[in-house]
């Protein structure tokens, strides 16, 4: 049986034999800006031997398939608009068929509050490639496209309608790689992954730099695509970025002894640091997202903007309330933590205003320096409650409180509207590409101020900041309290900015 066979039969096998091979392995003041339930997956697509009718089966069971003609692919494997022809024989004379796709979609799972985190979720589902005639023989050639989809085991479908006639698997190959490829220091290496799969075994993956682990990769909502930005640390010369498969939060360094899917790929892609100025990160105050625009409405209250940072100076307006009234306006938050005395909501007062002779008032305030995400405020009139809205309050970072000095200086990084939810409330430290360990808002009312000495030869070195996940449900994999290097486009809960500071050593 050749390699690619044995991985193909094996991951046919995981996906529906998933009890059996689990056995088998382990379980201030601002800085101005520029404006889960185990894993869900349905079972491995069947290659053509995954057909065969089991010995004996209770009433129960489904009904086994059983195909029509022949089907075959070639080639059966491949990366991305990889062009492949299926041919089709013994099917009924002179009739329309389609070719279709079957894959699934992914999401993150969430509590319904959205401050959990439920685990990720993939649905099966089926994308017509092509159609095709038979000829008088009952045969057909077709030729489509590999989609850019989830990497590994796939069936290619034949179907008149509904009806399902046969099917054969295709295997899309992971493509791992580095753009560019040489440069100065700190210049940003763009890494792009095509092709990760989204069943167990085979949907997470991290990333290390001259063998120092530095984060998780994820591609649930991107259909098996993954693109990060790190930076090139270290000294003149080659350095390494490798990509493995890990259930947990660290890489899996010998993949090729796991039970379970041992062909994996195990990319490790050379980058030439170059002589040359660095290329340092814009300033931190320019790494945030920008304001959120106001969300008007005819009757009742909005902030203008919706979304905005700590200390900002907005507004809360109304329209369509009651003339000439007096009005409290009151401020939702969370305080305590998860880890010791827990948490509760806290709701007081914000201000008092009154409106006019319209119904409408225009009240200036300043963010409150709280916890980053939404916060509900309302307007009472007395003790009536006449109108609701939201505030979200962005994150954003400040300078690094010194960005020079010898070989153990002690620096501080700040930010500022960090969030409480188990997605939001962490940052994770990154220097030159090594994991250095996270920092939690919640207690702090949504600061982050982490105090470290910055150590190291001569040169320049980088700190990144990273999202991640506190904690949740979700047991396989465990991608808990690591940076999630693909945080931009694939997070759970909130998009959250990903920050980066760069430090010059002086001095051994």
């Amino acid at each position: 049986m050749t390699k690619r066979l044995k991985q193909r039969v094996v991951a046919t096998l995981f996906g529906v034999s998933i009890l059996f091979l689990a056995c088998a392995a382990p379980a201030a003041t601002q800085p101005p800006r520029a404006t889960a339930a185990p894993v869900s997956s349905p079972a491995a697509p069947a290659s053509p031997r995954a057909s065969t009718p089991a010995a004996s089966a209770s009433p129960a069971t489904a009904p086994a398939f059983v195909p029509v003609g022949k089907f075959a692919l070639s080639p059966a494997s491949g990366q991305w608009g990889t062009a492949v022809t299926a041919t089709a024989q013994g099917l009924a004379p002179g009739t329309a068929y389609d070719v279709a796709w079957a894959t699934a979609t992914g999401k993150w799972l969430l509590s319904e509050d959205r401050s959990e985190y439920k685990g990720r979720e993939f649905t099966p589902v089926e994308r017509k490639l092509t159609s095709a005639t038979t000829d008088s023989s009952g045969a057909f050639t077709a030729t489509f496209a590999v989609p850019n989809d989830f990497g590994y085991m796939h069936d290619v479908l034949v179907k008149k309608g509904p009806e399902l006639l046969n099917k054969s698997a295709f295997e899309i190959d992971m493509v791992t790689t580095i753009t560019p490829t040489s440069g100065p220091v700190g210049t940003p290496i763009t890494v792009e992954v095509k092709g990760i799969g989204y069943r167990q075994y085979q949907n997470s993956f991290q990333l290390s730099y001259d063998n120092k682990y530095t984060g998780w990769v994820t591609s649930v909502t991107t259909q098996g695509y993954a693109k990060l930005v790190i930076p090139a640390t270290g000294l003149p010369g080659k350095h390494f970025v490798q990509l493995g498969h890990s259930e947990f939060n660290a890489p899996y360094l010998n993949p090729q002894q796991q039970p379970v899917v041992a062909d994996r790929p195990f990319p490790r892609l050379p980058f030439t640091i170059t002589e040359g100025p660095a290329v340092l990160p814009p300033p931190a105050a320019n790494q945030s997202f920008a304001v959120i625009a106001a969300r008007p409405v005819e009757r009742g209250i909005w902030t203008d903007p919706y979304g905005a940072f700590v200390g900002d100076q907005i507004a809360l307006r109304a329209n369509g309330l009651q003339t000439g009234a007096d009005v409290e306006i009151t401020w939702s938050t969370m305080v305590g933590n998860r880890s010791v005395t827990g948490f509760q909501q806290k709701v007081s007062t914000l201000a008092r205003t009154r409106t006019d002779a319209t119904g409408a008032f225009t009240l200036p305030f300043a963010v409150p320096d709280d916890l980053g995400g939404r916060h509900e405020m309302t307007a009472k009139i007395g003790d009536a409650v006449v109108a609701k809205t939201d505030l979200y309050i962005l994150s954003n970072a400040f300078p690094i409180s010194v960005d020079r000095g010898p070989s153990g200086t002690k620096v501080k990084l700040q930010l500022k509207g960090v969030g409480w939810t188990e997605t939001e409330q962490i940052y994770h430290m990154v220097v030159d590409n090594s994991f250095a360990g996270y920092a939690c808002a919640f207690q702090s009312a949504g600061d982050i101020t982490i105090e470290t000495v910055i150590s190291g030869e001569p040169g320049w070195h980088f700190i990144d900041l990273y999202p991640g996940i506190y904690r949740g449900a979700e047991t396989r994999p465990a991608n808990y309290k690591i940076p999630q290097l693909t945080a931009l486009d694939d997070h759970p809960g909130e998009k959250l900015p990903i920050y980066r500071y760069a430090f010059l050593i002086t001095a051994p």
